[in-house]
């Protein structure tokens, strides 16, 4: 049965790359030239940083769409589809927020760069950042950033997950909600601004239904991408609430479960 699929979407950090963060490529790019030939679009759509997310495909990273920083940057190829915009009251108040807890390292996530405050996080944290944010800089204070600001990435104790979102949805309800990819991270995200959100956006500017669309994730912050799509596949090494949410589980990324269901799918 020839399938009717126009876009694909697929998380990174447990999902597309292995935990070494490699791929095959060249296994991908021949399903992405078939992909390609069934007029199917593939988004990458991750919590990280569209600049760390472009070097993933180097030489071909304006072939494919993206929908970085959990929905709140969106590019349909070369073209800036939607970038949130965080009111600066918002910001301070975030800032203020996460200064009572030491234990929030955090990190300020704009459309220019990503930032770290000198003396709240160090060297150590910041180079462990910068993997996932290939453009980063020291800052005095968050509050002097000038950048449009897309979301806060705090870090925190990985037992302490569910604690500290729950104490963050609860403190920033009605201005930012957090979602959790687990192991301690955290995105504080402009309300409605979710992958799913991200995806919903360029369906609507390509003609595509939901019921069109496919998906791959493992964690927390694909769980609206997942039930969005009408085609959703847990990786095998996702939580339970993950698999639950998606209609089909596919082999875990260390196997490569990405590429080989796309196989199956693009003969």
């Amino acid at each position: 049965m020839e399938n009717d699929i126009k876009l694909v979407a697929v998380d990174i950090d447990g999902t597309f790359v292995r935990s070494d963060y490699t791929y095959d490529i060249p296994r991908f790019q021949r399903i992405l030239s078939r992909m390609k030939n069934a007029g199917c679009h593939f988004v990458v759509a991750s919590g990280n940083q569209y600049y760390q997310l472009r070097d993933l495909f180097p030489g071909y990273y304006n072939d494919l769409s993206y929908v970085a920083e959990n929905g709140a940057f969106v590019k349909a190829e070369t073209e800036l589809i939607f970038a949130a915009d965080m009111p600066k009251e918002t910001v301070d108040f975030v800032v203020d927020t996460c200064r009572e807890y030491p234990e929030i390292w955090n990190v300020l996530c704009g459309v220019e760069s990503a930032y770290c405050e000198r003396g709240r996080v160090n060297q150590e944290f910041f180079d462990l950042t910068s993997i996932y944010y290939h453009r980063l800089k020291w800052v005095d204070d968050f509050k002097q950033v000038n950048d449009q600001i897309l979301k806060f990435a705090p870090t925190v104790p990985e037992d302490k997950t569910h604690f500290y979102y729950e104490i963050l949805g609860k403190k920033l309800k009605g201005r930012l909600e957090p979602t959790t990819s687990g192991h301690g991270s955290i995105d504080l995200i402009v309300p409605g601004c979710h992958k799913a959100s991200g995806l919903r956006r360029l369906a609507k500017r390509w003609g595509i239904l939901p019921e069109q669309c496919a998906a791959f994730g493992d964690g927390g912050n694909d769980i609206e991408m997942l039930q969005y799509c009408g085609y959703s596949y847990a990786m095998d090494n996702a939580s339970e609430n993950v698999k639950n949410a998606a209609k089909h589980v596919c082999p875990s990324n260390e196997e490569d479960g990405v590429l080989v269901t796309l196989e199956e799918l693009f003969r």
